[in-house]
């Protein structure tokens, strides 16, 4: 089995305040498109986004991780349970699962064995459901600067598996009955300092100012703020495109 690649631990508690949210709709529809509303997975969940959003369609939501790091930084709920454990092998009961879902996370699996792991979970007829973001837009000259950023002054740092974000999730091994999905965004208002903790908290920039010793979202600020706007404390709204694949356990 792949080795389990925490890019994230270091940085659970910016993880937790600096990712976007993900919309409503999305879990109105996967709720909607599941034939059961009893208990999900929410896989590689992070500091629980996603679950939090499930959470409100499900009985119950088991959201797991590999890293109690990240973990630790999930805000609780009612209907949540938190499960420390790898995506491939999750430990979980056979065919108890109404949904398994994965936020900006699939990328970094070993997909034979997580494929395996979500086709023994799941309930006949339950619903996979895997989605991941691309580059925000906010304006052209913020976007010009963003897109250079992620490009060529990280660019060099990404792991291999972002290559699987950057192809909306379309190379990823799918071997479930696709189904259609609607079109989804991400829209959120942010400051200039809410952007640059959310550039913080990707695996390139981490692996940047570890390779080598600068942090390059400070080497950047000068620059964004520049053309953010008169004051950097000034909210803008910020849009991702969201890229959903699902699929059926028949």
């Amino acid at each position: 089995m792949k080795r389990f690649q925490d890019h994230f631990s270091h940085a659970s508690e910016q993880y937790r305040r600096h990712r976007p949210a993900y919309p409503v709709a999305l879990f109105e529809w996967l709720a909607g498109a599941c034939q059961a509303q009893d208990v999900a997975w929410d896989c590689a969940t992070g500091s629980g986004q996603a679950a939090i959003g499930l959470a409100a369609h499900f009985r119950q939501v088991i959201a797991s991780d590999a890293s109690a790091r990240q973990l630790a930084a999930a805000r609780p709920h009612s209907r949540v349970s938190y499960l420390q454990a790898r995506a491939e092998a999750s430990a979980l009961a056979g065919q108890s699962m109404d949904l398994v879902s994965v936020a900006q996370a699939a990328h970094w699996f070993d997909h034979a064995h997580f494929n395996h792991e979500v086709m023994r979970v799941l309930r006949p007829g339950g619903l996979v459901a895997l989605w991941t973001y691309g580059l925000a837009s906010i304006d052209e000259e913020v976007d010009r600067l963003l897109y250079h950023f992620y490009d060529v002054v990280v660019g060099p740092y990404w792991p291999a598996e972002r290559s699987h974000v950057a192809a909306a999730y379309r190379t990823l091994p799918f071997p479930f009955r696709e189904i259609a999905t609607p079109v989804f965004s991400i829209t959120t208002h942010w400051s200039l300092d809410d952007l640059l903790g959310y550039l913080s908290t990707w695996s390139a920039t981490q692996r940047c100012l570890e390779a080598t010793g600068s942090d390059p979202v400070a080497e950047w600020r000068a620059r964004f703020r520049a053309a953010w706007a008169a004051k950097p404390d000034v909210v803008r709204a910020i849009r991702w495109p969201l890229h959903l694949r699902a699929g059926r356990m028949d």
